[in-house]
């Protein structure tokens, strides 16, 4: 199969073997995963990269109200920044968090640098 150079090969996350080789995903999905992993990775989880990660899952027993979801954003912003270094472009990173009862909404809106393609990702806690 042949691949574009807009559209190189990325190995899957999680890593898993697709045959006899890895699997690879398209660049959507690889930046998904690399969102995912800033979304719920805690910071000082990494021993590498202690301040990676955003944490969102210690937010579950947070009280939801706009305070919270002001300094969520900013978090995310700064954490999307550095892990998305060189895929995406950080002027175009756009995040909105709100909540409705018990739900947490994450939306995050991005272009890519490569090709200039405006894409966006909605994640539900």
């Amino acid at each position: 199969m042949a691949r574009r150079l807009v559209d190189p090969p990325y190995l899957a996350f999680p890593l898993h073997m697709d045959g006899a080789a890895p699997a690879l995903a398209s660049r959507s999905r690889h930046i998904r995963g690399q969102i995912e992993q800033v979304l719920f990775t805690l910071p000082g989880e990494r021993v590498f990269r202690p301040e990676f990660g955003a944490g969102v899952k210690a937010l579950v027993f947070e009280p939801n109200d706009t305070p919270l979801w002001q300094i969520t954003r900013r978090r995310l912003l700064a954490s999307l920044a550095d892990a998305l270094q060189g895929e995406v472009d950080p002027k175009s990173l756009e995040v909105d968090v709100s909540g409705d009862d018990a739900t947490l909404t994450i939306s995050i809106a991005y272009t890519l640098a490569a090709i200039g393609h405006r894409e966006s990702q909605t994640f539900t806690l």
